[in-house]
């Protein structure tokens, strides 16, 4: 009867530990969309790890670094006045968020269709995986 006990236990505490962070993990993938959308540099980038990898599907690394980042997104941020990222989207396990997402460069131009998986540690995004339809 103890161990009935202790597994229901141990498997309701697990449950609620996932949940817990599922809720921070995906509240940190909205953060960062949230700044995205605004064009802010330092509220999209707030969310990331300093060390933040950002790979192409599977694992082709783009880039590394929240400085690295900032200079990508900051320039795209001033020149595309169009930009804006639709959420389709969103799955969360633990501490891995995916979004679908239909993102806009310009409103003359079909939206872009994308996935992003975000992997999260320490209360941060720590990596990123793109994968488009062209990459699949």
């Amino acid at each position: 009867m103890k161990s009935v006990f202790f597994s229901l236990l141990l498997t309701l505490t697990t449950a609620g530990l996932m949940a817990q962070t599922g809720e921070a993990a995906a509240k940190l993938a909205q953060q960062q969309l949230d700044g995205y959308n605004n064009r802010d540099i330092d509220a999209f980038l707030a969310p990331y790890s300093d060390t933040v990898k950002i790979y192409n599907h599977p694992k082709q690394l783009q880039f590394q670094g929240k400085e690295q980042m900032r200079a990508r997104y900051a320039g795209m941020f001033q020149n595309t006045p169009d930009l804006h990222c639709t959420l389709v989207n969103r799955m969360v396990l633990g501490n891995v968020v995916i979004d679908q997402e239909s993102v806009i460069f310009n409103k003359d131009r079909e939206p872009a269709r994308v996935m992003a998986m975000y992997k999260m540690a320490g209360g941060k995004i720590v990596e990123v995986y793109f994968i488009s339809p062209d990459e699949l």
